[in-house]
């Protein structure tokens, strides 16, 4: 009743932190400003199943997403096991679910050959980060403490499935000795393997060995939940939300500002019946609140992965720009904001942006608007619309803009094109 109590409690605790942590996120990315993405559901829902629970964009670098998928599904549907270790934990059961017979066999095989899988594609992923050194993994962006994040995980991992193969093997070798509680009951193709490790153990030690697993493994995975919102492995739970509210439109083309709509027809015909907008009384983005409520859930649903970086040609020509600094930045900021909020109030200003203090100028020049950054994510992140956003504030509200970039607008402007001549002379060449 004691150890029924206390795994109850620590159920309680864990599910209720990530509660808290999860309304604290919604209330973030409510902080964005309102934006329709609800048309073409069955669109949505199609991407959605390709891009997140398909991975179909990982293909594109098979390696990578080879042991991705091992880590995604193995890790998945080893903690289906989850709901009988609650199950166990609450009523002071062991596998109660083994009623099922030859299908619980099959699963806790399946199980076992899925978590070696975890632990090789664990140690790979170890590997290219720390030994190997990708490239894309060793940007400035990532150093301290993204660096951690990432190793953390993939540490925690092979601890959780290490420990869950060892609670296997000295359950099999209880079950062989028909140790009290220990019903026969499950297919061990990998644990009975490592279970001459512990072969000269008596049944007390295994007892208590095994019941250390079995604890570790649940604390484990409650503590890993209660992790990963505060990590880049967020996009664990946020990938499907973030992939069904994707952008349908064509890449190239840029969504037009409504104020700016407005303007302009009122230019053209000051009698023309505008319809106000709500909420926007400036141009562009200058800091968190002013971008979308999807563009907040973007930078909550970056990976880090780099892929966005490794493909933008201005970073591969020595510029300042990464998309994937952008996202980590936006994501950065929109927690300080947060933290602020609930120390002072939704009212309170820090003096700070996301414009100025955390994105420089420089970047945001660099961009060439390619759209490589958002073909190669793999859960369909928009780096782009952040960066013009912020541009557009640059431009039309401090009219800061490159030299080159004000000499082509004041020729747009006045030639209707970006060139030095005038619209009557654009025909001229015909003459020679």
């Amino acid at each position: 009743m004691i150890s029924r109590l206390i795994f109850l409690l620590i159920l309680s605790a864990g599910v209720y932190f990530f509660s808290v942590k999860i309304r604290e996120i919604m209330r973030n990315i409510r902080l964005g400003r309102d934006l329709n993405r609800n048309d073409n559901p069955s669109l949505r829902w199609k991407t959605m199943a390709l891009v997140a629970l398909g991975q179909s964009k990982m293909l594109k670098r098979p390696v990578a997403a080879i042991f991705h998928i091992f880590i995604y599904v193995g890790f998945i549907i080893i903690n289906i096991e989850v709901v009988e270790i609650i199950i166990d934990g609450l009523f002071g059961t062991h596998r109660i679910l083994s009623f099922m017979g030859g299908f619980y066999d099959f699963l806790i095989a399946s199980f076992e050959i899925l978590a070696v899988l975890v632990l090789l594609a664990c140690i790979v992923f170890l590997s290219r980060r720390n030994i190997i050194k990708l490239k894309r993994f060793q940007s400035k962006e990532l150093a301290n403490w993204p660096k951690s994040d990432a190793n953390i995980i993939l540490i925690t991992e092979i601890f959780l499935m290490s420990a869950f193969l060892i609670m296997n093997a000295t359950d099999y070798l209880l079950q062989q000795q028909n140790a009290e509680h220990y019903i026969q009951a499950g297919a061990f193709p990998v644990s009975s393997l490592i279970a001459p490790l512990f072969a000269g153990f008596n049944i007390n030690s295994l007892i208590l060995l095994e019941r250390f697993c079995w604890w570790f493994h649940i604390i484990g995975i409650l503590a890993f939940l209660n992790y990963v919102p505060y990590s880049k492995h967020f996009h664990i739970i946020l990938s499907f939300p973030n992939t069904w509210y994707s952008n349908l439109e064509k890449k190239g083309r840029f969504n037009n500002m409504a104020n700016v709509m407005n303007e302009v027809k009122l230019m053209m015909d000051p009698s023309a019946i505008v319809t106000p907008v709500e909420g926007i009384t400036g141009f562009g983005a200058k800091d968190v609140r002013d971008l979308t409520w999807k563009q907040l859930m973007d930078a909550y649903s970056c990976t880090e992965c780099g892929r966005c970086t490794s493909v933008c040609p201005a970073n591969i020509t020595g510029k300042e720009l990464s998309p994937r600094k952008i996202m980590m930045d936006t994501r950065d900021r929109l927690e300080e904001t947060g933290k602020n909020i609930d120390k002072n109030g939704i009212d309170f200003v820090d003096g700070k942006a996301l414009l100025g203090n955390y994105i420089t100028n420089e970047e945001l020049w660099a961009c060439t608007t390619c759209n490589a950054c958002v073909e190669a994510c793999p859960v369909n992140i928009d780096p782009l619309s952040i960066i013009i956003d912020l541009r557009r504030y640059l431009i039309m509200e401090q009219s800061t803009a490159p030299s080159e970039w004000n000499g082509m607008l004041s020729k747009i402007e006045n030639n209707g094109a970006p060139w030095q001549f005038s619209p009557a002379d654009r025909l001229n060449w015909k003459e020679n």
